[in-house]
């Protein structure tokens, strides 16, 4: 009993460990080829500088072997933490098994496919460190095509509306937070998309920082099915009552519409003795079904939400712990 004891004692654990200056959280979904990179390319950033630091990756249930890459490098370097989920959760519940990780008084969040510089990690570091709660990447000559970033022009622009906050990329997940901002978000992070814009709905401070951006090998995971979804939870999560807005804004144009399409049909009566009334109908009653539609789509996430509440289901269950 008394060996038992004394090994207790001597065992060390993270615990015990002071903490880091800086924390990276990485998330990743099979990215095998580019985490040996990604690693060398991090610590040659933040080696030769002052901070002391650790890197946390997160494997969002990766089906190659991106955790076999990681163990690897977690078994060389005491500074390399893991998770692994037992299947994919997503890119932001990924980022709340880092963020709620992370010891250290900066943390960086980025993702491992190396469109994200790790070169500039202590630029971001140190715009925290000059008194500002965020510092927002923002991706300089953006490599995505059109058809991915057109779509975040959109949900960019509906987020400055709804959160009040006049940056121009919340879609960047190549940020640096203080982490004093981070824990108080911590229960509704993963929750919620955008981590970004939740943390600075909070009252953070930010300032910009570009960022550089390279292009992505292979295709976008963001099918125009998702970024359809990823707007609609724009939407029920940043937009106040957007049911009653939504109704205003139906019964104030289906008004408007039947008026015009009334006055058009009594002049068209008048001077052509012939109304097209069915065409002009059928074109209304399309119209109404089309924003209507989108109405139950909003509706439904509503209700995905309080479901997912009211069965207390974790975000997330973890595979493993390095």
């Amino acid at each position: 009993m008394a060996r038992i004891e004394t090994e207790e004692i001597g065992r060390v654990t993270e615990a015990d460990l002071p903490a880091p200056d800086v924390s990276i959280v990485v998330t990743l979904f099979n990215e095998a080829p580019s985490v040996d990179e990604l690693y060398r390319r991090t610590i040659a950033a933040l080696d030769s500088g002052p901070r002391t630091f650790e890197l946390i990756f997160v494997d969002d249930g990766s089906t190659d072997g991106t955790f076999a890459a990681v163990e690897r490098l977690h078994g060389g370097d005491p500074r390399v933490r893991a998770v692994r989920f037992k299947r994919n959760f997503g890119q932001h519940p990924a980022m709340h098994a880092g963020l709620s990780r992370a010891r250290g008084d900066v943390v960086v969040t980025m993702d491992g496919d190396l469109q994200n510089q790790p070169e500039d990690i202590p630029r971001l570091v140190e715009a925290v460190e000059a008194g500002n709660d965020v510092a927002s990447g923002r991706r300089r000559a953006r490599k995505d095509p059109v058809g991915r970033s057109l779509p975040s022009r959109v949900i960019n622009g509906m987020l400055r509306r709804f959160t009040g906050v006049e940056i121009s990329d919340f879609g960047c997940a190549f940020n640096a937070y203080r982490r004093d901002a981070v824990v108080p978000m911590l229960g509704s992070i993963g929750k919620q998309k955008f981590t970004k814009a939740l943390i600075l709905s909070g009252g953070a401070s930010v300032i910009e920082v570009d960022v550089a951006h390279a292009p992505r090998h292979g295709p976008s995971r963001y099918s125009p099915l998702r970024l359809t979804r990823l707007a609609l939870h724009v939407l029920a999560g940043y937009w106040p009552q957007p049911i009653q807005w939504i109704g205003v804004l139906l019964g104030t144009v289906s008004s408007l519409l039947a008026f015009g399409l009334g006055i058009y049909g009594v002049v068209f009566w008048i001077g052509e003795s012939n109304f097209p009334g069915p065409l002009f109908g059928g074109v209304a009653v399309l119209s109404v079904l089309g924003i209507q539609g989108f109405i139950l789509a909003l509706i439904g996430e509503y209700l995905g939400r309080i479901q997912r509440d009211v069965e207390g289901r974790p975000i997330y269950t973890i595979d493993r712990e390095l």
